[in-house]
């Protein structure tokens, strides 16, 4: 196993990618916190990670509150003792044309997608050093091209992705490991979140089953990556064809937008 022994600590894990690596840690040999703001989500998760041996420990936490987020890092290593990965995993997604969007909705979206992961990231990095340990930040494929109608998300996902870079460099001589996560198409309830962060669950997917990773993939993928101490890794086939497009060939991702007309997906209702 290749956490065996580990602690790790992950937020936003009531449902989509943070629950699913929450998840996969257990299977291999984590004892597992998870933080979120939907508690009776987060039980139901430390029973199923109970259910495959581990130890599991919910804490309710929102991640844009550093008091809570520190308190949600010290309830994990009381617990088990010592924090060795942690993984800031937060955010949903704004779209629409800018000229139709408010400036609200760009704080909205730097709130959750931005600012909430600093608190986690700071709050884990005297521990982590200890422990010589692994960081993780969820970016996105987003934060390497922007779509049209999604400058919002976009922007905040590049803004992510230079906090990976940073700390990176600062973190690499004390011994700690920093993976930026950048999906593609997961399957999660991201989707059906609208531009205020209502969720939808009647909402459909707007992508075709076969274009989107499950879940599971996704965090398996994303385990094997944290264990490697890679410093990212791009999911998807075709996540991994648009950052290459876009950095190799970007007037092609041009001709492809203004030919197709694609666009955002609609904000779910």
């Amino acid at each position: 196993m290749r956490f065996a022994g580990k602690t790790a600590l992950v937020t936003g894990a009531s449902a989509g990618i943070g629950r699913a690596l929450a998840v996969e840690f257990a299977r291999e040999g984590a004892d597992v916190a998870v933080a979120a703001r939907r508690l009776d989500l987060l039980e139901k998760l430390v029973r199923d990670i109970e259910a495959l041996g581990r130890r599991a420990l919910a804490v309710r936490c929102d991640v844009t509150r550093e008091d809570e987020v520190r308190a949600a890092v010290a309830s994990t290593v009381s617990r088990f003792g010592a924090l060795d990965v942690a993984v800031a995993n937060a955010g949903f997604g704004v779209v629409g044309p800018v000229e139709q969007l408010t400036t609200d909705d760009f704080r909205r979206q730097f709130e959750t997608n931005v600012f909430g992961v600093i608190p986690p990231v700071k709050a884990a990095m005297a521990e982590l050093e200890k422990s010589r340990g692994r960081l993780a930040l969820v970016g996105s494929v987003s934060g390497h091209l922007t779509v049209p109608a999604t400058a919002a998300y976009s922007m905040s996902k590049y803004a992510v992705r230079s906090l990976a870079e940073a700390l990176f460099h600062e973190l690499r001589p004390k011994g700690v490991s920093v993976t930026l996560i950048s999906p593609g198409f997961v399957e999660s309830e991201f989707r059906r979140v609208d531009n205020q962060g209502v969720h939808h669950p009647g909402a459909g997917d707007p992508y075709p089953r076969w274009l989107v990773m499950p879940v599971e993939t996704a965090a398996r993928k994303i385990v094997r990556a944290l264990a490697d101490r890679r410093r990212e890794i791009i999911l998807t086939g075709h996540g991994k064809l648009a950052v290459f497009c876009q950095r190799h060939f970007p007037w092609a991702m041009s001709l492809f937008f203004r030919w197709t007309g694609y666009r955002a997906r609609q904000e779910p209702t």
